[in-house]
Protein backbone atom coordinates (compact mmCIF):
# COMPACT_ATOMS: atom_id res chain seq x y z
CA UNK A 1 0.00 0.00 0.00
CA UNK A 2 1.41 3.33 -0.79
CA UNK A 3 1.34 5.83 1.71
CA UNK A 4 0.79 9.14 0.03
CA UNK A 5 -0.82 12.71 1.74
CA UNK A 6 -4.41 13.30 1.58
CA UNK A 7 -5.15 15.36 -1.41
CA UNK A 8 -6.61 19.44 -1.10
CA UNK A 9 -10.01 19.59 -2.86
CA UNK A 10 -11.20 23.27 -2.73
CA UNK A 11 -14.85 23.83 -3.85
CA UNK A 12 -17.08 27.42 -3.84
CA UNK A 13 -19.95 28.32 -5.20
CA UNK A 14 -23.53 26.71 -4.80
CA UNK A 15 -24.51 23.48 -3.46
CA UNK A 16 -24.74 21.78 -7.24
CA UNK A 17 -21.63 23.43 -7.96
CA UNK A 18 -19.60 22.91 -4.95
CA UNK A 19 -20.63 19.40 -5.62
CA UNK A 20 -19.69 19.22 -9.24
CA UNK A 21 -16.14 20.83 -8.39
CA UNK A 22 -15.64 18.05 -5.77
CA UNK A 23 -16.69 15.37 -8.02
CA UNK A 24 -14.70 16.71 -11.04
CA UNK A 25 -11.22 16.63 -8.73
CA UNK A 26 -11.69 13.77 -7.14
CA UNK A 27 -13.33 11.43 -9.14
CA UNK A 28 -10.66 8.49 -8.85
CA UNK A 29 -10.88 8.50 -5.07
CA UNK A 30 -14.69 8.78 -4.95
CA UNK A 31 -15.39 5.53 -7.66
CA UNK A 32 -12.67 3.47 -5.32
CA UNK A 33 -14.72 4.75 -1.78
CA UNK A 34 -17.91 3.70 -2.69
CA UNK A 35 -16.47 0.55 -4.88
CA UNK A 36 -14.86 -0.82 -1.29
CA UNK A 37 -18.61 -0.79 0.15
CA UNK A 38 -20.36 -1.82 -3.23
CA UNK A 39 -18.00 -4.98 -2.50
CA UNK A 40 -18.30 -5.37 1.08
CA UNK A 41 -22.37 -5.75 0.21
CA UNK A 42 -21.74 -8.05 -2.56
CA UNK A 43 -20.21 -10.10 -0.46
CA UNK A 44 -23.44 -10.09 1.77
CA UNK A 45 -25.84 -10.87 -1.46
CA UNK A 46 -26.76 -7.20 -2.79
CA UNK A 47 -26.26 -7.16 -6.09
CA UNK A 48 -26.48 -3.29 -7.53
CA UNK A 49 -30.58 -3.22 -7.74
CA UNK A 50 -30.39 -4.51 -3.65
CA UNK A 51 -27.54 -1.72 -3.06
CA UNK A 52 -29.70 1.35 -4.75
CA UNK A 53 -33.21 -0.37 -3.05
CA UNK A 54 -31.18 0.29 0.86
CA UNK A 55 -29.52 3.24 -0.16
CA UNK A 56 -32.81 4.58 -1.25
CA UNK A 57 -34.66 3.58 2.20
CA UNK A 58 -32.88 6.86 3.69
CA UNK A 59 -32.71 9.34 0.53
CA UNK A 60 -36.29 10.68 1.37
CA UNK A 61 -35.50 11.45 4.76
CA UNK A 62 -32.45 13.04 3.82
CA UNK A 63 -34.01 15.18 1.41
CA UNK A 64 -36.46 16.26 3.77
CA UNK A 65 -33.90 17.35 6.24
CA UNK A 66 -31.27 18.68 3.98
CA UNK A 67 -32.46 19.31 0.97
CA UNK A 68 -29.18 21.50 -0.15
CA UNK A 69 -27.00 18.24 1.06
CA UNK A 70 -28.66 16.29 -1.74
CA UNK A 71 -28.40 19.04 -4.25
CA UNK A 72 -24.33 19.12 -3.25
CA UNK A 73 -24.23 14.81 -3.72
CA UNK A 74 -26.31 15.10 -6.53
CA UNK A 75 -23.53 17.30 -7.82
CA UNK A 76 -20.52 15.48 -6.94
CA UNK A 77 -22.56 12.24 -8.46
CA UNK A 78 -22.29 14.19 -11.77
CA UNK A 79 -18.97 15.65 -11.70
CA UNK A 80 -17.67 12.34 -10.66
CA UNK A 81 -19.83 10.68 -13.16
CA UNK A 82 -21.43 8.09 -11.42
CA UNK A 83 -24.94 7.46 -10.05
CA UNK A 84 -26.34 9.21 -6.54
CA UNK A 85 -27.11 5.76 -5.05
CA UNK A 86 -23.06 5.81 -5.12
CA UNK A 87 -22.82 8.78 -3.03
CA UNK A 88 -25.13 8.18 -0.66
CA UNK A 89 -23.64 5.16 0.11
CA UNK A 90 -20.47 6.63 1.15
CA UNK A 91 -22.15 8.92 3.04
CA UNK A 92 -24.65 6.45 4.86
CA UNK A 93 -22.35 3.64 4.34
CA UNK A 94 -22.55 2.80 8.62
CA UNK A 95 -26.51 2.74 8.29
CA UNK A 96 -26.34 0.76 5.18
CA UNK A 97 -23.98 -2.14 6.40
CA UNK A 98 -25.93 -2.24 9.55
CA UNK A 99 -29.18 -2.44 7.90
CA UNK A 100 -28.15 -5.30 5.17
CA UNK A 101 -26.66 -7.40 8.26
CA UNK A 102 -30.32 -7.30 9.57
CA UNK A 103 -31.78 -7.31 6.56
CA UNK A 104 -29.91 -11.45 5.81
CA UNK A 105 -30.10 -11.40 10.01
CA UNK A 106 -26.72 -12.00 9.99
CA UNK A 107 -24.58 -10.58 13.03
CA UNK A 108 -23.63 -6.73 13.11
CA UNK A 109 -20.75 -5.67 11.35
CA UNK A 110 -18.04 -6.89 13.36
CA UNK A 111 -15.52 -4.42 11.71
CA UNK A 112 -17.08 -1.17 13.51
CA UNK A 113 -14.78 2.29 13.47
CA UNK A 114 -12.96 2.43 16.19
CA UNK A 115 -11.26 5.73 17.23
CA UNK A 116 -9.85 7.49 20.23
CA UNK A 117 -10.45 11.43 20.42
CA UNK A 118 -9.31 14.18 22.48
CA UNK A 119 -9.71 17.79 23.06
CA UNK A 120 -7.63 19.92 25.26
CA UNK A 121 -8.57 22.94 27.11
CA UNK A 122 -6.72 26.44 26.53
CA UNK A 123 -6.04 26.33 30.17
CA UNK A 124 -3.98 22.89 30.18
CA UNK A 125 -2.16 24.02 27.25
CA UNK A 126 1.42 25.51 26.65
CA UNK A 127 -0.07 28.09 24.05
CA UNK A 128 -3.38 28.80 25.68
CA UNK A 129 -4.73 27.68 22.25
CA UNK A 130 -7.20 24.58 22.43
CA UNK A 131 -6.47 21.58 20.67
CA UNK A 132 -8.84 19.01 18.73
CA UNK A 133 -7.99 15.90 17.35
CA UNK A 134 -8.17 11.68 16.86
CA UNK A 135 -7.38 8.32 15.62
CA UNK A 136 -9.41 7.52 13.17
CA UNK A 137 -9.60 3.23 12.58
CA UNK A 138 -11.50 1.97 10.13
CA UNK A 139 -10.26 -0.12 6.59
CA UNK A 140 -7.00 0.30 5.59
CA UNK A 141 -7.44 1.08 2.41
CA UNK A 142 -9.49 4.08 2.89
CA UNK A 143 -6.10 5.66 3.51
CA UNK A 144 -5.88 5.55 -0.07
CA UNK A 145 -9.60 6.82 -0.93
CA UNK A 146 -9.91 9.91 1.76
CA UNK A 147 -9.18 13.90 0.78
CA UNK A 148 -9.05 17.06 2.89
CA UNK A 149 -12.26 19.34 1.46
CA UNK A 150 -12.06 23.00 1.66
CA UNK A 151 -15.22 24.18 1.38
CA UNK A 152 -15.75 27.89 0.63
CA UNK A 153 -18.68 29.63 1.65
CA UNK A 154 -20.41 33.26 1.49
CA UNK A 155 -22.92 32.05 3.40
CA UNK A 156 -22.03 30.52 5.94
CA UNK A 157 -18.39 29.70 8.05
CA UNK A 158 -16.08 28.00 5.45
CA UNK A 159 -15.27 24.48 6.01
CA UNK A 160 -11.81 22.10 6.60
CA UNK A 161 -12.90 18.61 6.94
CA UNK A 162 -11.00 15.22 6.21
CA UNK A 163 -13.27 12.64 5.05
CA UNK A 164 -13.69 9.93 2.62
CA UNK A 165 -13.99 10.92 -1.12
CA UNK A 166 -17.33 11.71 -2.08
CA UNK A 167 -18.73 12.09 1.44
CA UNK A 168 -19.49 15.47 3.13
CA UNK A 169 -17.54 15.86 6.44
CA UNK A 170 -15.99 13.28 8.96
CA UNK A 171 -13.39 15.14 11.10
CA UNK A 172 -12.38 19.08 11.24
CA UNK A 173 -13.36 22.51 11.74
CA UNK A 174 -14.83 25.74 10.34
CA UNK A 175 -13.96 28.74 10.19
CA UNK A 176 -16.20 30.02 13.52
CA UNK A 177 -13.52 28.33 15.44
CA UNK A 178 -15.93 24.81 15.75
CA UNK A 179 -14.54 21.55 15.55
CA UNK A 180 -15.74 18.22 15.64
CA UNK A 181 -14.71 14.49 15.62
CA UNK A 182 -16.16 11.01 16.02
CA UNK A 183 -16.07 7.93 17.52
CA UNK A 184 -17.92 4.39 17.12
CA UNK A 185 -20.45 3.58 19.91
CA UNK A 186 -23.17 1.10 19.86
CA UNK A 187 -25.99 0.29 22.50
CA UNK A 188 -29.04 -2.00 22.93
CA UNK A 189 -31.51 0.95 21.50
CA UNK A 190 -29.43 1.13 18.00
CA UNK A 191 -31.24 0.66 14.55
CA UNK A 192 -34.76 0.53 16.25
CA UNK A 193 -35.87 3.78 13.89
CA UNK A 194 -33.87 5.13 11.00
CA UNK A 195 -32.60 8.98 11.72
CA UNK A 196 -30.16 10.58 9.82
CA UNK A 197 -26.90 9.06 9.17
CA UNK A 198 -23.99 10.88 10.84
CA UNK A 199 -21.82 12.39 7.99
CA UNK A 200 -24.73 14.62 6.96
CA UNK A 201 -24.84 15.35 11.27
CA UNK A 202 -21.51 16.28 11.39
CA UNK A 203 -21.49 18.48 8.26
CA UNK A 204 -24.37 20.40 9.40
CA UNK A 205 -22.54 20.93 12.77
CA UNK A 206 -19.42 22.12 10.72
CA UNK A 207 -21.94 24.70 8.53
CA UNK A 208 -22.66 26.53 12.56
CA UNK A 209 -21.86 30.08 12.96
CA UNK A 210 -22.24 29.33 16.96
CA UNK A 211 -21.49 26.83 18.82
CA UNK A 212 -24.74 26.01 20.80
CA UNK A 213 -25.92 25.80 17.10
CA UNK A 214 -23.53 23.28 16.34
CA UNK A 215 -24.57 21.41 19.86
CA UNK A 216 -28.00 21.31 18.83
CA UNK A 217 -27.35 19.82 15.90
CA UNK A 218 -25.64 16.89 17.78
CA UNK A 219 -27.36 16.54 20.44
CA UNK A 220 -30.82 16.82 18.71
CA UNK A 221 -30.97 15.39 15.18
CA UNK A 222 -32.56 11.70 15.73
CA UNK A 223 -29.82 8.77 14.53
CA UNK A 224 -30.13 5.18 13.54
CA UNK A 225 -27.41 4.26 15.64
CA UNK A 226 -25.16 4.99 18.68
CA UNK A 227 -22.42 7.14 18.25
CA UNK A 228 -20.01 9.83 20.44
CA UNK A 229 -19.03 13.14 18.68
CA UNK A 230 -16.68 15.63 20.78
CA UNK A 231 -17.58 19.69 19.93
CA UNK A 232 -15.23 22.12 20.29
CA UNK A 233 -14.35 25.90 19.84
CA UNK A 234 -11.32 27.99 19.62
CA UNK A 235 -13.02 30.39 22.13
CA UNK A 236 -11.84 28.04 24.77
CA UNK A 237 -14.78 24.84 25.78
CA UNK A 238 -15.50 21.82 24.45
CA UNK A 239 -18.69 18.67 24.99
CA UNK A 240 -18.35 15.10 24.46
CA UNK A 241 -21.90 14.09 23.53
CA UNK A 242 -22.35 10.19 23.84
CA UNK A 243 -25.58 10.19 21.55
CA UNK A 244 -28.31 6.98 21.55
CA UNK A 245 -30.21 7.33 18.25
CA UNK A 246 -33.42 9.52 20.46
CA UNK A 247 -30.64 10.72 23.05
CA UNK A 248 -27.32 12.28 24.07
CA UNK A 249 -25.84 12.27 27.59
CA UNK A 250 -22.99 14.72 28.16
CA UNK A 251 -19.33 14.29 29.60
CA UNK A 252 -16.88 17.69 30.36
CA UNK A 253 -13.65 18.33 30.56
CA UNK A 254 -12.10 16.68 33.33
CA UNK A 255 -8.60 18.38 34.56
CA UNK A 256 -8.53 19.75 31.34
CA UNK A 257 -9.35 17.43 28.73
CA UNK A 258 -11.95 15.13 27.49
CA UNK A 259 -10.64 11.90 26.09
CA UNK A 260 -13.05 9.45 24.80
CA UNK A 261 -12.79 5.79 22.66
CA UNK A 262 -16.11 3.90 21.60
CA UNK A 263 -17.35 2.99 25.21
CA UNK A 264 -20.15 4.48 27.44
CA UNK A 265 -18.58 6.53 29.62
CA UNK A 266 -21.58 8.70 31.20
CA UNK A 267 -23.18 7.10 34.41
CA UNK A 268 -26.27 8.52 33.36
CA UNK A 269 -26.18 6.89 29.80
CA UNK A 270 -24.98 3.62 31.42
CA UNK A 271 -27.94 3.55 34.00
CA UNK A 272 -30.40 4.04 30.75
CA UNK A 273 -29.24 1.76 28.31
CA UNK A 274 -26.99 -1.28 27.44
CA UNK A 275 -23.34 -1.30 26.54
CA UNK A 276 -23.35 -3.75 23.34
CA UNK A 277 -19.96 -2.74 21.11
CA UNK A 278 -17.38 -4.04 23.87
CA UNK A 279 -17.52 -7.92 21.84
CA UNK A 280 -16.03 -5.48 19.05
CA UNK A 281 -13.71 -3.20 20.37
CA UNK A 282 -12.44 -4.71 23.60
CA UNK A 283 -9.34 -2.45 23.43
CA UNK A 284 -11.20 0.78 23.83
CA UNK A 285 -11.14 -0.37 27.87
CA UNK A 286 -7.81 0.90 28.08
CA UNK A 287 -7.26 2.83 24.80
CA UNK A 288 -8.70 6.19 25.88
CA UNK A 289 -7.06 5.82 29.49
CA UNK A 290 -3.60 5.28 27.59
CA UNK A 291 -4.67 8.76 26.08
CA UNK A 292 -5.11 10.34 29.41
CA UNK A 293 -2.24 9.27 31.13
CA UNK A 294 0.06 10.70 28.66
CA UNK A 295 -1.79 14.09 28.04
CA UNK A 296 -2.34 14.61 32.23
CA UNK A 297 1.33 14.44 32.35
CA UNK A 298 2.36 17.78 30.59
CA UNK A 299 -1.11 19.20 32.22
CA UNK A 300 -0.33 23.29 31.54
CA UNK A 301 2.29 22.79 28.64
CA UNK A 302 0.71 20.98 26.34
CA UNK A 303 1.33 21.07 22.55
CA UNK A 304 0.38 19.19 19.63
CA UNK A 305 3.21 17.18 19.75
CA UNK A 306 1.61 15.79 23.29
CA UNK A 307 -1.22 14.90 21.29
CA UNK A 308 0.40 13.03 18.38
CA UNK A 309 2.77 10.92 21.31
CA UNK A 310 -0.44 10.34 23.33
CA UNK A 311 -1.95 9.18 20.08
CA UNK A 312 1.24 7.22 18.72
CA UNK A 313 0.93 4.90 21.87
CA UNK A 314 1.21 1.12 20.77
CA UNK A 315 0.75 -0.39 24.03
CA UNK A 316 -0.98 -3.98 23.58
CA UNK A 317 -0.44 -3.26 19.75
CA UNK A 318 -1.63 -4.22 17.20
CA UNK A 319 -4.90 -3.45 19.17
CA UNK A 320 -3.72 0.21 20.37
CA UNK A 321 -4.44 3.27 20.25
CA UNK A 322 -2.27 3.61 17.10
CA UNK A 323 -3.02 0.12 14.98
CA UNK A 324 -1.18 -1.10 12.68
CA UNK A 325 -2.69 -2.76 9.66
CA UNK A 326 -4.49 -6.12 10.80
CA UNK A 327 -6.86 -8.49 9.50
CA UNK A 328 -10.10 -9.18 11.04
CA UNK A 329 -12.17 -11.87 11.47
CA UNK A 330 -14.73 -10.62 9.18
CA UNK A 331 -11.76 -10.48 6.10
CA UNK A 332 -11.14 -6.68 6.83
CA UNK A 333 -8.10 -4.98 6.82
CA UNK A 334 -8.44 -2.70 9.69
CA UNK A 335 -6.07 0.45 11.07
CA UNK A 336 -5.59 3.49 11.87
CA UNK A 337 -6.20 5.06 8.87
CA UNK A 338 -5.31 8.51 9.89
CA UNK A 339 -4.11 10.65 12.78
CA UNK A 340 -6.08 13.94 12.86
CA UNK A 341 -4.60 17.01 14.53
CA UNK A 342 -6.71 20.21 14.58
CA UNK A 343 -5.69 23.91 16.23
CA UNK A 344 -8.31 25.98 14.89
CA UNK A 345 -7.17 29.33 16.89
CA UNK A 346 -3.56 29.05 14.60
CA UNK A 347 -5.27 28.24 11.67
CA UNK A 348 -4.25 24.69 10.59
CA UNK A 349 -5.02 20.91 10.94
CA UNK A 350 -2.74 18.24 10.59
CA UNK A 351 -3.22 15.07 9.02
CA UNK A 352 -1.11 11.45 9.16
CA UNK A 353 -1.89 8.51 7.02
CA UNK A 354 -1.75 5.08 8.27
CA UNK A 355 0.19 6.76 11.16
CA UNK A 356 1.36 3.39 12.96
CA UNK A 357 3.49 3.01 9.36
CA UNK A 358 3.82 6.53 9.05
CA UNK A 359 4.86 9.34 11.23
CA UNK A 360 4.98 12.60 8.20
CA UNK A 361 2.48 15.32 8.39
CA UNK A 362 0.51 17.22 6.35
CA UNK A 363 -0.93 20.60 7.10
CA UNK A 364 -3.66 22.14 6.02
CA UNK A 365 -4.60 25.56 6.62
CA UNK A 366 -8.08 27.52 7.21
CA UNK A 367 -8.17 30.82 8.98
CA UNK A 368 -10.60 31.51 11.38
CA UNK A 369 -13.19 34.85 11.12
CA UNK A 370 -11.61 37.70 12.76
CA UNK A 371 -14.07 38.30 14.31
CA UNK A 372 -14.29 34.82 16.22
CA UNK A 373 -9.71 35.80 16.50
CA UNK A 374 -11.01 39.11 18.72
CA UNK A 375 -12.56 36.81 20.86
CA UNK A 376 -10.04 34.55 21.50
CA UNK A 377 -7.84 37.65 22.17
CA UNK A 378 -9.88 38.67 24.51
CA UNK A 379 -10.20 35.60 26.81
CA UNK A 380 -6.22 34.93 26.54
CA UNK A 381 -5.06 38.05 27.74
CA UNK A 382 -3.91 36.53 31.03
CA UNK A 383 0.03 35.85 30.37
CA UNK A 384 0.84 32.20 30.39
CA UNK A 385 2.46 31.84 34.02
CA UNK A 386 -0.71 33.48 35.31
CA UNK A 387 -2.75 30.74 33.43
CA UNK A 388 -0.70 28.05 34.46
CA UNK A 389 -0.76 29.64 38.07
CA UNK A 390 -4.72 29.79 37.74
CA UNK A 391 -4.77 26.20 36.74
CA UNK A 392 -2.71 24.48 39.02
CA UNK A 393 -5.08 26.52 41.99
CA UNK A 394 -8.13 25.07 40.43
CA UNK A 395 -7.11 21.27 39.95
Amino acid sequence: MTITPFPLIEVHGSSRSRGELYGEQARDRIRHSFGHYEEQLGRLGFAADGVERLVGVFLPRIREWASDLVEEMEGIAAGADVSLASIVLVNARTEVLQLAHREKGLAEDDDPDGCTGAAIMPAATKAGRLIHGQNWDWKAECAETSVVLRIRRDDAPDVLTFTEAGALARSGYNSAGIAITANYLESDRDYKNLGIPLPFIRRRALEAAHFAHALRVVATTPKSGSNNMMVSTAEGFAVNLECAPDEAFLIYPQDGTIVHSNHWLSPVALSKLKETGLASVPDSLYRDWRVRQHLMARTGDIVTEDLKDALFDDFASPFAVCRPPVRKEGGNLSATVAMVICEPAAGYMELAPLPALNRTFTRYELALDDSVLERIDKASTQPVSDRKSRWAASS
